[in-house]
């Protein structure tokens, strides 16, 4: 039960950051379009990687260096291109309005794409699953399963909780120059992960 709360404890600390796929879990919920579709993709996309981390894939990986190597620079690629995205909207001021009067309204199968794309294309999501939360889950032992489902259940919560709850901070973004603030942040936030990335930090 411990291991379990530990896992929960530090998936949260991994999960709740300002990034592309928080930001469009985030604008779903605000849209109120496919919002549990969304959610379900990401919470069973860390599930399975969580459990490929706790595993051992993870060790594995580290184990052969032109993976990693070739992971980063096109994770670089993916971020900066997300990154530019964000800073093209927030120079723009594109605004989400929520409700019925939305903005042109995504397809099924964009909200998939783009999860999945936002999911499994971002370097940063194999670091903090698989590497980092399956290296931590080692040193629980035989209870590292137990803290792998911490994890998977904090993952869960958390997307359930910003896309069902983004309704609740509608009257907070309702404005374009919030989104604008919002997008810079998520832009300057891709641009640093991508530094990261190319410098090999």
């Amino acid at each position: 039960m411990l291991s379990a709360l530990a896992g929960m404890a530090f998936g949260l600390s991994l999960i709740v950051a300002v990034g592309a796929q928080n930001i469009f879990v985030l604008r779903q919920g605000l849209r109120r379009e496919h919002v549990g579709l969304v959610a379900g993709i990401c919470a069973v996309s860390d599930f399975v990687l969580i459990s490929a981390g706790v595993g051992g894939l993870g060790t594995l990986i580290q184990s052969a260096p032109m993976v990693v190597e070739v992971a980063r620079w096109a994770g670089a690629v993916v971020v900066l291109v997300y990154g530019g995205m964000a800073a093209r909207r927030a120079w723009k001021g594109q605004q989400v309005v929520m409700g019925r009067h939305s903005m042109t309204s995504r397809t099924m199968g964009a909200a998939v794409a783009t999860t999945l794309a936002l999911t499994w294309l971002n370097p940063h999501v194999y670091l903090d699953t698989v590497v980092l939360v399956g290296g931590l889950a080692a040193t629980h032992g035989d209870d590292r399963w137990w803290f792998g489902l911490g994890a998977c259940l904090a993952s869960t919560a958390w997307f359930v909780a910003l896309g069902y709850g983004a309704r609740y901070l509608a009257p907070l973004l309702e404005k374009p120059g919030a989104w604008r603030v919002l997008d810079s942040v998520v832009a300057v936030t891709m641009m640093v992960v991508a530094a990261t990335l190319v410098l090999g930090a």
